[in-house]
């Protein structure tokens, strides 16, 4: 959707409101990109997206800060994985933690690109929804899609093309592909036994993306 009228809270209403352009699609979590061009697109997205936030624009420790503020919660997320596998990912979650942190002005960050999240049509990139998390902040947390939303191989042509990650805001964002994986992995588990807030859709997705992140690892 893009939006083209957006409102303040008022007396008649008193949340933000906005009206959007419909963008033809279905979910990724529903139909996954396949295609390989979808990196060019969501280099350009994100490109023009990161640029430095406003003073006043929030930031989110959830969603687009130091990696350090999950540190508590991560083995409790590892915990759905078995063996080899889990220790894999541990192993990559601990150089992006180890990695130097974002020591420049924060950028916009969308902050929870994951495949609900984004539009697919024709096997690409159509769009990019729910800004709910938009704030200041580190763009590894976004450039973890690299490896959560494009097809096994396209992440070194988004790394190209979006063309101004150094080598440790691509760890950074190697440590949150791992975290949001295992967090569509674990919702995905939910709605497997049917609890509530599960989505078993988001199950294939996060497998998809854990091997995708893994296989990148040196």
């Amino acid at each position: 959707m893009e939006a083209v009228e957006i409102g303040e809270p008022s007396a008649r209403f008193p949340d933000t409101w906005s009206v959007n352009r419909w963008v033809a699609g279905v979910a990724a979590d529903q139909e996954p990109i396949s295609r390989p061009d979808a990196a060019d697109r969501l280099a350009g997205f994100l490109r023009a997206l990161h640029r430095p936030a406003p003073a006043e624009v929030p930031t989110s420790p959830t969603h687009g800060g130091p990696l350090t503020a999950h540190a508590d919660g991560i083995e409790n997320w590892l915990s759905v994985l078995d063996g080899g596998e889990r220790a894999a990912a541990r192993r990559v979650w601990e150089d992006a933690v180890g990695a130097p942190e974002w020591d420049r002005p924060p950028l916009w960050v969308h902050g929870d690109l994951h495949p609900a999240n984004v539009v697919v049509a024709d096997g690409t990139l159509s769009g990019v929804v729910d800004f709910g998390e938009l704030s200041a902040g580190d763009p590894a947390a976004d450039l973890s899609a690299a490896w959560v939303l494009l097809p096994t191989g396209a992440a070194p042509r988004f790394l190209e093309a979006y063309g101004v990650a150094d080598d440790a805001t691509i760890r950074r964002a190697g440590g949150w592909a791992v975290l949001r994986a295992l967090v569509l992995i674990s919702i995905g588990r939910m709605g497997e036994r049917g609890l509530p807030g599960g989505k078993p859709a988001w199950l294939p997705a996060g497998r998809a993306a854990l091997r995708r992140v893994l296989a990148a690892a040196p």
